[in-house]
């Protein structure tokens, strides 16, 4: 896709609570899409709804964008030409405009009370109507509001929209009509003057020069009016131009419903704080609505920009699938180097995730064990109950591995697997093996039945890591020495 005009973004979430996956997804498209066509990226803060923004989440918006590798060209931290990138500091702006919109009669003062509104919605809805706002104020004389003014009636301010179809050509759904009836004038300001997202955001957009508005589809619907708000500030000098608008499919989570902020799958912190790695993350996030090719689905954020076409990106809700991000976050971490990989499992190996003492921690233990352990993690915070035998000076209890693992004669089976293991050499995983195997045979167990209770006896769990591995890390005498405890316990 070759352009004229180099390519200009934005990313402009609100401040208000947890980033959601269907955000980050957004932002992702937004980002490759800017870095495939060496464009521009301006991240930009919508918070001028003092009640639900906070600075908290606009520290966690910039600290979630860091994380996920993310960079920007413009915007907060980093400044640009068009600063500043936070609405709450653009009022003056807004308010120029609007004053211009007014005065050029692209838009009109409406006196309407929420009681008459809602009673003319509600007559329209039973005559079959379109029950959006039916022009009352439309073309009020200078009397008239002089009027409602003496009445002490308070007024909004409303765009006044065309009488004629507005048709744009989508970047993901192709051309689009919408009709007189289905778009009718709507609010662009507060009784109280502060500026609405009907206009802040189209206003920020062409002043910023931006070329693609890349967002989700439940935004659809308000583009015909930005397209013909649009028209008006290029005719008041304050737009070059009408962006190119691509609307995004929704996400969905469980029962064909749209993913909301409220769903558990849907905080980006639950993702980071299980261990997602960013890269395993943006893999699956991107597949919510686009492929790389029809046969791969593993690639790596570097691949993506050089792949990415907007054009690619299916008009479909796309379902959201826990078990399929799991599986993508796995094969990352498989594809990490081994240094990477123990570095990346750091914070899991220290408080507060970690259940053993800080200075039990053995670092060559665990660059031994480093390797068996990425091949088996989902996600890193699996680590800790993987490898926290190694570092415990006992086992986890758990009853219920216990009572699963220690069926049958298990004093008898832990009694010959301590002296063949005893007796076994002890630099050679193969070894050990052999020697549980010998002593599952001698009980009429195969390896699977007699290794089981070994496992529980020394790492506290039935599932692990490759056990005679483990053991060899472990060493003979905490090995023995576990289990004799377990000895001791069914003895009791």
């Amino acid at each position: 896709m070759a352009n004229a005009t180099p390519v200009r973004v934005r990313f402009c979430p609100s401040p208000t609570g947890n980033p959601h996956v269907g955000l980050v997804r957004t932002a992702l498209f937004n980002w490759a899409f800017a870095r495939h066509h060496q464009g521009t990226l301006v991240f930009r803060i919508e918070d001028t709804d003092a009640a639900r923004d906070s600075e908290e989440s606009y520290n966690q918006l910039l600290d979630s964008m860091r994380w996920l590798g993310f960079d920007w060209d413009e915007g907060p931290e980093v400044g640009g030409p068009h600063a500043p990138y936070r609405q709450s500091q653009r009022m003056d702006l807004y308010k120029e405009v609007a004053d211009k919109l007014l005065a050029g009669g692209y838009a009109y003062p409406c006196y309407c009370t929420t009681e008459e509104l809602d009673a003319r919605r509600e007559a329209a809805r039973k005559a079959g109507k379109p029950s959006g706002y039916d022009g009352t104020c439309r073309s009020l004389s200078d009397e008239q509001k002089a009027a409602y003014e003496a009445e002490g009636r308070s007024s909004i301010i409303r765009f006044r929209m065309p009488d004629e179809p507005i048709t744009f050509t989508d970047l993901v759904r192709g051309e689009l009509t919408f009709t007189p009836d289905n778009v009718p004038d709507y609010g662009i300001v507060r009784a109280n003057g502060a500026p609405l997202y009907t206009l802040v955001n189209p206003v920020d957009d062409a002043l910023m020069d931006i070329t693609h508005v890349l967002r989700g589809e439940d935004l659809l619907s308000s583009t015909p009016r930005q397209v013909a708000l649009y028209k008006a500030l290029i005719e008041l000098g304050y737009a070059k131009g009408i962006p190119a608008f691509g609307h995004l499919p929704y996400v969905m989570g469980e029962g064909n419903k749209k993913l909301s902020k409220r769903d558990p799958q849907a905080s980006l912190n639950l993702y980071r704080e299980r261990g997602f790695l960013p890269e395993g993350l943006l893999n699956y996030l991107a597949l919510l609505g686009w492929s790389f090719s029809a046969d791969r689905d593993l690639f790596s954020v570097a691949e993506l920009v050089e792949k990415f076409d907007i054009a690619d990106v299916n008009a479909n809700p796309a379902r959201f699938d826990l078990k399929k991000a799991e599986a993508i976050n796995a094969d990352h971490i498989r594809q990490l180097d081994l240094p990477s990989f123990i570095a990346a499992c750091e914070p899991w190996l220290t408080a507060p995730h970690a259940n053993w003492a800080p200075e039990d921690f053995d670092q060559a233990a665990w660059e031994a064990i480093a390797p068996h352990a990425q091949t088996r993690l989902t996600v890193l915070s699996d680590i800790t109950a993987n490898v926290d035998f190694l570092f415990r000076k006992e086992p986890v209890e758990d009853e219920a591995s216990w009572t699963k693992a220690m069926k049958g004669e298990p004093v008898a089976l832990l009694t010959t697997a301590r002296a063949k293991l005893l007796d076994a050499d002890w630099s050679s995983p193969e070894s050990l093996k052999n020697a549980v195997l010998a002593a599952g045979e001698e009980h009429g167990l195969k390896l699977g039945k007699a290794q089981a209770p070994v496992r529980v006896a020394v790492t506290g769990r039935t599932v692990g890591l490759p056990l005679f591995e483990s053991l060899e890390i472990l060493g003979k005498e905490r090995t023995l020495s576990r289990i004799d405890a377990a000895l001791a316990k069914l003895a009791a």
